[in-house]
């Protein structure tokens, strides 16, 4: 049985349920991740005794984030549509990934997973193989590289990949404006005083390594084909990875059904079970084995 299958045979009431919107759960998790931000991001700026330590688990905290601008794509972590709006972009910003370009990104890698000369993940480099690859695409700086000049690009209105529409151009374009105003004056704040320098460039810079890790385990080794149960993987993995990742190592079951939210994955994933082809028992299992086909 493929993904497509599965959908099909799931009793209708069930899926429909699965795939209600909630505000009430969005809004709590969101709290929550906030408030790790907020508590360790204030550990930082006070400089309490080895502050310097907090940076870390920080910077793991804030470029996950990257996970709640994923599921905003989605308009599923709130009920209101609004709300998923205004978050994309805030955390499109503070991880510097246009929330507009990456829907249209995005959405493509939804329709062409894993499909080799479609998936713009595939075609970014993403799935690196040798162990030189493999180094430069954890530091974190292809995607740090990547991601400025992609903005820039998108501000002065370069061809901003062919999976965005014609239409929606112009407003890919003044989001990026938008964007590189707010970052100048950002750096104008280094004038009277460092504090964004150990708050929020630093910690992403040591943070993103971990994101890095993360994402290889969605599709890295996995077959290219369409069918999502042999293309995607999903990962167990413990309650902290869960909640920072809005849930997202239930990445089988995401691709399956994208409209199904972040807190209804484990749902579909106690339906799903017997299915799945791809699994692996935490990130620690899944990077052994990926090194260890490095050339």
């Amino acid at each position: 049985m493929d993904h497509k299958a599965f959908v099909a045979k799931l009793d209708r009431n069930k899926l429909a349920d699965l795939q209600v919107r909630r505000d009430r759960a969005g809004l709590w998790h969101l709290a929550g991740h906030i408030g790790v931000i907020a508590v360790l991001a204030g550990f930082v700026a006070l400089k309490v005794f080895l502050w310097p330590l907090a940076m870390l688990p920080l910077g793991i905290a804030l470029v996950f984030l990257f996970t709640l601008e994923h599921e905003a794509t989605h308009k599923t972590p709130f009920k209101s549509e609004w709300l998923n709006e205004v978050v994309g972009h805030v955390t499109g910003f503070l991880i510097l990934q246009p929330f507009l370009w990456f829907r249209y990104f995005h959405l493509a890698h939804h329709r062409h997973t894993n499909i080799e000369g479609k998936d713009p993940e595939l075609l970014a480099g993403h799935k690196p193989e040798t162990w030189r690859a493999y180094i430069w695409h954890v530091s974190g700086l292809p995607y740090w590289f990547g991601m400025v000049k992609q903005i820039l690009g998108n501000a002065a209105g370069r061809d901003p990949g062919n999976y965005v529409p014609a239409s929606a151009r112009g407003k890919v374009k003044r989001e990026a404006q938008r964007m590189v105003v707010l970052y100048a004056l950002a750096l104008t704040s280094f004038a009277f005083t460092d504090l964004l320098l150990w708050i929020w460039i630093v910690p992403l810079l040591i943070g993103m390594p971990f994101l890095r890790l993360y994402l290889l385990a969605e599709h890295g080794r996995c077959a290219f084909v369409a069918n999502m149960f042999e293309n995607t993987r999903t990962t167990y993995t413990n309650r902290i990875v869960r909640f920072l990742a809005w849930n997202m190592p239930y990445h089988v079951e995401h691709h399956a059904i994208p409209n199904v939210p972040f807190h209804r994955l484990p749902d579909l994933h106690q339906e799903m079970k017997g299915h799945h082809r791809v699994t692996s028992q935490g990130y620690a299992e899944f990077t052994k084995a990926y090194v260890k086909d490095l050339g």
